[in-house]
């Protein structure tokens, strides 16, 4: 199929996994090599530069180098070459889109050879799982018992299975987020929980779960009933502090439809969380979507009408400095139309400095650079849409060799 590349399943001592089959660079030009006398790598630099030199290229080049020589192949699969491409500050974050409603398949995009990948994830059984990700690993939560939890990398194929988290098993939403501290590879994994009071529409139990991979141990963090307002699916873990939207459930007037929560992970205070922690969304939306860019909280929102806010008219980009938003971005409406028709809900999810923009009635993918201030398509997905209710939706992940669940 056009644009696909296939994901050979080849290892590096045992985990990482190979790619074939890629496409020459586009940059490459042959014609512009005619008549230059090329000069073996292999002759000039030792190993220790070598490795240096290659951990910097994007991973999928470094599945390709192993393909050179018997010399870089050996290179690659040693620890060592993992310890110098864990001091690469960043991957650009890779996308990752399900084509089916059920099946957990689809294709990852490369932001930087602007390629799609064929790759299979392991553990996830249904595309409809939760999935949180940081720092090159990826969590994944079953949508039925929310009971089954996975941490894996997914380029490696490396997978963990972790205990099943307490509280009630079948509460109406839940909220998966995931950290990884990038010196030590521990991380941690919250999961927000919310169940509608036994007979009152208004009130809901909302319960925070915690998970620490160095005790490998669940706590319970903190309970409260919420009075007007309900937790939802939308988490996200910045610096130490988690945050998660709220949604009001039509007791009394709020300004908004969406209201934030901030909690620390370190104090883990359990008392007037609400009152003391609620930060007022800028705007009405239709939706919200929130991500960690370099320690910083950042929602993408769906922007709803003045008169009609369940309908949306654009989508806007913000920064939480503080206790305050800032736009820093609104989609401009040539990409917006570009969509074709928009749901007043998205996909949307990234890392870094990029932001993915997916709706759910079309792979249609659009990118945004927080640095370079654009907007941009991806390449197209190579699937096609077959049926009028076919759904798709993603999920941002930084390719990574050296870190492992």
């Amino acid at each position: 199929m056009a644009g696909e590349t296939s994901w050979i399943n080849h290892c590096i001592d045992d985990k990482v996994k190979d790619v074939s089959d890629f496409n020459s660079f586009s940059e490459l030009s042959d014609e512009a090599n005619k008549g230059v006398c090329g000069v073996s790598v292999d002759l000039i630099l030792p190993d220790d530069l070598l490795e240096r030199i290659i951990a910097y290229l994007p991973v999928a080049s470094i599945f390709r180098a192993r393909c050179v020589c018997k010399r870089w192949n050996e290179i690659i699969s040693s620890k060592r070459f993992l310890w110098n491409f864990s001091h690469v500050v960043s991957q650009k974050p890779w996308y990752f889109m399900f084509t089916s409603s059920n099946e957990p398949i689809g294709y990852a995009f490369d932001p930087i050879l602007r390629k799609w990948y064929s790759i299979e994830l392991p553990c996830i059984e249904t595309s409809n799982w939760f999935i949180a990700s940081s720092s090159g690993l990826v969590c994944f939560m079953d949508n039925d018992s929310r009971s089954k939890l996975y941490v894996c990398n997914p380029i490696t194929k490396d997978c963990k299975k972790l205990e099943e988290p307490p509280g009630l098993k079948f509460s109406d939403y839940s909220a998966l987020a995931l950290a990884v501290n990038r010196v030590s590879h521990g991380y941690t994994i919250s999961i927000v929980k919310s169940k509608q009071v036994l007979g009152n529409f208004f009130q809901w139990d909302l319960s925070i779960y915690i998970y620490d991979s160095e005790t490998m141990m669940w706590v319970t963090s903190w309970t409260e009933v919420l009075t007007g307002w309900r937790g939802g699916d939308e988490s996200v873990i910045c610096d130490g502090v988690l945050y998660f939207l709220i949604y009001s459930t039509g007791g009394g007037t709020p300004e908004n439809r969406h209201g934030l929560i901030m909690y620390n992970l370190s104090s883990r205070s359990s008392h007037g969380l609400l009152i003391r922690n609620f930060i007022p969304v800028p705007c009405p939306l239709t939706c919200g979507r929130l991500m960690n860019l370099k320690e910083k909280l950042v929602m993408v929102g769906g922007i709803g009408k003045q008169d009609r806010p369940d309908i949306i008219k654009g989508i806007g980009i913000w920064v939480l400095n503080g206790k305050e938003w800032q736009e820093v971005a609104r989609m401009p409406q040539k990409f917006f139309q570009g969509f074709g028709e928009f749901d007043d809900v998205f996909a949307s999810s990234g890392t870094d400095d990029l932001i993915y923009i997916q709706s759910y009635g079309a792979p249609a993918l659009l990118v945004y650079d927080m640095n370079q201030k654009y907007w941009r398509w991806s390449q197209k997905c190579p699937v096609t849409k077959r049926f009028p209710l076919q759904l798709f939706t993603g999920f941002c992940f930084e390719p990574r060799l050296e870190i492992a669940p």
